[in-house]
């Protein structure tokens, strides 16, 4: 593991433990019965029933046990190892049947050999990659033909501001383009918290 994605690695075993105890991912309403999903998602994938569905980076398996409540059949794949421990004890509270993988995204065929209709993917992911050519072909080798890849992101371009001003203004502070060496932040506290 090189060590940005060990850098990142480190980070995210921190943050699912803020994350599942913020007000923004709201676990215990979740296991009340509400859903992680926005509407956009849930109205333009519609009817999930006996889909299969892969859910790549799912951080902590919200979303997927989500469609897995709308009838989906769910594999959430995710790097970190709390991440992933965390999603199968909550499906496991909830009675939710799903598959869920620990392992580097560019790892997966190592630990995964079939295809689905639905390859999901949402808010947060792109910013993370090192290869989008290589993540690219990995969703085209777990799509079967005729599948559906949805990603609902936001658009990379808010990452070339500089976050760290107070003033209402913008300010361009990193490039759009990609680079080898990845972007570094600062930060003492998690987006959710």
């Amino acid at each position: 593991m090189n060590k940005y994605m060990n850098s990142n690695l480190k980070l995210w075993e921190k943050l699912t433990a803020v994350n599942v105890k913020s007000r923004m991912y709201d676990v215990e309403g979740y296991k009340q019965g509400k859903t992680s999903l926005k509407s956009l998602e849930l109205s333009e994938l519609g009817d999930v029933k006996g889909k299969s569905l892969l859910h790549l980076q799912c951080h902590f398996g919200m979303d997927t046990l989500s469609w897995a409540r709308n009838g989906a059949e769910v594999t959430g794949v995710d790097f970190s190892p709390s991440a992933i421990e965390t999603a199968r004890q909550l499906a496991s509270e909830l009675n939710i049947n799903a598959e869920f993988i620990n392992c580097d995204i560019f790892d997966l065929p190592k630990h995964l050999d079939r295809q689905f209709d639905i390859v999901y993917t949402s808010y947060g992911v792109l910013c993370w990659l090192a290869d989008l050519d290589k993540w690219g072909k990995l969703i085209a080798r777990y799509l079967k033909p005729g599948g559906t890849f949805y990603i609902v992101e936001m658009h990379p371009v808010l990452n070339i501001f500089n976050n760290e001003i107070t003033e209402a203004r913008l300010e361009v502070k990193h490039s759009y383009f990609h680079s080898e060496e990845p972007m570094e932040w600062m930060a003492d506290c998690s987006y959710a918290d």
